[in-house]
């Protein structure tokens, strides 16, 4: 292996790492995941408080089973509440809770933001240069079928050749 091989790879190990550290520290400060904080955040900008399950999926840009997931943890947590819709009693509508608005409140500043900031800092070559050096990871690791939001979090799902998560 050459030096400039072992390089890259502690690179990658040390954005993994990182991104371990932030889901960690989030989770262990403010008590719940950041997808779960992002939902959060999500429902606190609604008009009262309130959004639908495919609302909350498509915002994350997940897939509707790892979406009822973290609502469900959230849930338990007493960080939403699931409300019958007034027109069709079969649909849920999620609501902010206190204690959820609560840990918005407290605004956590995160990984995925910081790196937002400093992704509009830079000029259109060096982004370019970014997404093709991202496109290249992505393609040697053959990880194009992974589940991702753009969101900076170790949680990830990967699709199965039966189409369930593993």
């Amino acid at each position: 292996m050459k030096p400039a091989d072992k390089e890259i790879l502690s690179d990658l190990r040390r954005i993994i790492r990182s991104v371990n550290l932030e889901a960690k520290r989030v989770e262990r400060e403010f008590g719940v995941s950041i997808p779960q904080y992002l939902c959060l955040q999500h429902l606190n900008e609604q008009p009262e408080f309130t959004a639908s399950m495919k609302e909350i999926k498509d915002v994350l840009q997940l897939n509707a089973s790892t979406a009822t997931g973290i609502v469900q943890r959230l849930e338990r947590g007493g960080y939403v509440a699931k409300l019958p819709k007034r027109d069709d009693k079969r649909k849920s509508l999620i609501v902010l809770t206190e204690r959820g608005a609560e840990v918005v409140k407290r605004n956590p500043q995160i990984l995925h933001e910081r790196l937002l900031e400093r992704l509009q800092e830079l000029g259109p070559e060096e982004y370019a240069n970014l997404r093709s050096a991202f496109r290249v990871i992505i393609e040697f690791l053959e990880i194009e079928r992974i589940d991702a939001a753009p969101i900076v979090t170790a949680e990830a799902m990967l699709p199965t050749d039966s189409g369930q998560k593993v």
